[in-house]
């Protein structure tokens, strides 16, 4: 069942009002979906920790700019009073980079198939850096927005292959009929903060993934001086779709700092 996604404002009163909720040992585990995607892509991983007994806050990423996306989860993590493992997929790896600046109660950044941009670079050219990306001629026609950016969709019949080449095609193409836009702007926007740099960080991604090439992910990681690394062969750009216990497990790690 999908998770149901809440307002900013109920999702801060709901923090606020309910300390109890939280585990008093355990970090609170914040979730950032990335492009095309949404807060339910999370669903595996969610059930995981939660039986594991974390709090868990699957946020919804807005995917308008890095800088608002940045600053809608940096007030999501204003609002938690406890320590947290700031999670980003994809796109939601160039937002928790820029995110986290400032929050001293985020200890872990976990990057699953993601972007961790340095200072001035952005997903687009971190996605051509190294070859493989087969994105661009899976877009649709972008489609016109009236203050001048464009939303970026995936092509549906083009998604499963593209997108999730290891789920269930019923289910891929399920994804693909409610993916939620891009702006081409987004993509295209120069990092202002680089996170990674003072904040321990955790990577994972699959030898299969379409959209960020894994020679791209492994510079990426090796640049930030990841904790641990996994590489899950065979796994496609939605590794925590079709492999959610293996990123529910380095998660967890990152939780206890291992």
């Amino acid at each position: 069942m999908p998770h149901r996604l809440l307002s900013r404002a109920a999702m801060l009163a709901a923090l606020a009002l309910s300390p109890a909720a939280f585990a008093a040992d355990k970090p609170t585990i914040v979730l950032v979906h990335g492009a095309f995607a949404d807060a339910s892509s999370w669903n595996g991983v969610v059930d995981i920790l939660q039986k594991d007994g974390y709090t868990v806050v699957a946020a919804a990423n807005p995917l308008r700019s890095v800088a608002s996306d940045a600053s809608y989860i940096g007030d999501v993590l204003a609002g938690i009073k406890t320590p947290v493992v700031l999670v980003g997929h994809s796109y939601g790896g160039a937002v928790i980079t820029q995110a986290a600046e400032g929050h001293d109660n985020v200890k872990s950044l976990v990057y699953v198939a993601a972007f961790s941009p340095e200072v001035g670079e952005s997903s687009a050219g971190l996605s051509s850096k190294f070859p493989g990306s087969t994105l661009g001629p899976a877009l649709a026609p972008p489609v016109p927005l009236s203050g001048g950016d464009k939303d970026l969709y995936v092509q549906q019949d083009k998604f499963p292959a593209q997108f999730a080449g290891d789920v269930p095609l019923k289910a891929a193409k399920v994804m693909a009929a409610e993916q939620r836009p891009i702006t081409a702007g987004a993509l295209n926007e120069a990092e202002a903060a680089a996170a990674w740099k003072h904040i321990p960080s955790w990577h994972i991604y699959g030898t299969k993934d379409k959209n960020i090439p894994p020679e791209s992910m492994k510079f990426m990681a090796e640049r930030a001086k990841s904790k641990k690394t996994v590489v899950v062969d065979g796994a496609s750009h939605v590794v925590m779709i079709s492999h959610p216990k293996q990123v529910a497990q380095l998660i967890e790690a990152a939780a206890k700092g291992e």
